[in-house]
């Protein structure tokens, strides 16, 4: 999801030892000290930061591209602010925006993990996908074609985007197995799967992460597929943790999006949709994030002015005094769709989560 716009962004929550630079600052700083929260990715040992940076918005599916000299000057301040983990794929734009990351990241590569992705039959021109493709023979190509577009000499987590039918997910692993050998990848990574795939694909190769769509508005991965991956000691990567840009309160029934935004074909961002829901919702996007805080989530933004307000550094959970005092003094009873806690942490238990699921 994307952040909501601030005329000024908020950084009280930044561990600056000075104010932020100028805007037009495009390298790293070394005089920033964000106290930025990690997180290990299962068993695995993959260590990355709390917060991680999707990168796809930059170049595909929200609208325009934005102007390259903005994007490469976005993810370093996304790395200033002590975001580590950037996550890509050669679907977005098509191959646009490993060619961006990669050229934002190579000054710092030694400091950050890329993920990219492999799973689709694309156009060699740069046309639309064309269906799915994991064979062997392609995962190899699409990794070859990556490493160059993204500058780099290996693939920190590899992931495939979407399960192939086609495929046995056996030859899939197999072949990220025989890629991590050649020392071409370092880990390997499911999105989107099922549970039934995720095990017999961590039977041939050890899978590292495993990334799903999961928001306080879409909670299936807590059915069956969050306890298995507690069971086999994967990690779990949530993409669109703000319900692509809903939950920051930024996108209301008037909201119109660009022709090429995909949101104008998501049913749960339809009109009416929208209308049912903002006359019941008070959800703030700070509030949304602290869900599940204890797994790395993806953000996704495309303005450095949301980058300050999203890529902040901040507590596991949402416990402030100031925020408590604001959950108590709520007149709206507490509703649980799920008798499953939802986070480990008892203030958020006792406090957050029930305020937030109220209003839905």
């Amino acid at each position: 999801g994307r952040c909501a716009t601030s005329a000024a962004p908020d950084y009280t929550n930044l561990a600056l030892k000075e104010p932020p630079r100028s805007r037009d600052h495009e390298g790293p700083s070394s005089r920033e000290n964000v106290s930025m929260q990690r997180r290990r990715l299962g068993s695995s040992g993959l260590e990355v930061s709390a917060i991680g940076f999707g990168c796809m918005g930059l170049s595909f599916a929200y609208g325009p591209p934005v102007e390259r000299k903005a994007g490469i000057a976005l993810l370093r301040a996304a790395v200033d602010r002590g975001v580590t983990f950037f996550d890509t794929a050669e679907v977005y734009g098509p191959f646009t925006n490993e060619e961006l990351v990669g050229e934002a990241l190579a000054p710092v590569r030694d400091r950050v993990v890329i993920a990219t992705k492999f799973g689709f039959k694309l156009d060699a021109q740069g046309g639309p996908a064309r269906g799915l493709d994991s064979r062997p023979e392609h995962i190899r190509e699409v990794v070859e074609a990556s490493l160059r577009r993204l500058k780099t000499g290996v693939i920190d987590l590899l992931y495939q985007h979407r399960v192939d039918p086609d495929v046995p997910i056996e030859d899939v692993a197999g072949t990220v197995k025989d890629l991590i050998r050649e020392g071409k990848v370092k880990h390997f990574g499911l999105s989107e799967p099922g549970v039934q795939t995720i095990r017999r694909a961590h039977a041939v190769q050890p899978v590292t992460a495993v990334q799903s769509e999961y928001s306080l508005w879409w909670r299936e991965p807590e059915r069956d597929v969050l306890p298995a991956l507690e069971e086999l000691g994967i990690g779990f990567v949530p993409f669109s943790p703000l319900g692509k840009g809903f939950l920051t309160g930024a996108i209301d029934e008037n909201t119109k999006f660009d022709s090429t935004d995909f949101r104008n074909v998501v049913p749960r961002l339809g009109r009416e949709a929208r209308i049912s829901i903002s006359s019941r919702r008070s959800v703030r996007s700070r509030r949304a994030s602290a869900f599940r805080p204890r797994r790395s989530r993806l953000h996704g933004c495309s303005r450095r002015s949301r980058g300050s307000c999203r890529f902040r550094a901040r507590p596991s959970c949402l416990g402030s005094r100031r925020t408590s005092a604001r959950l108590r003094s709520s007149s709206r009873p507490a509703t649980f769709r799920t008798s499953r806690p939802h986070c480990r942490t008892s203030r958020c238990r006792a406090r957050v989560i029930p305020r937030i699921c109220s209003a839905w």
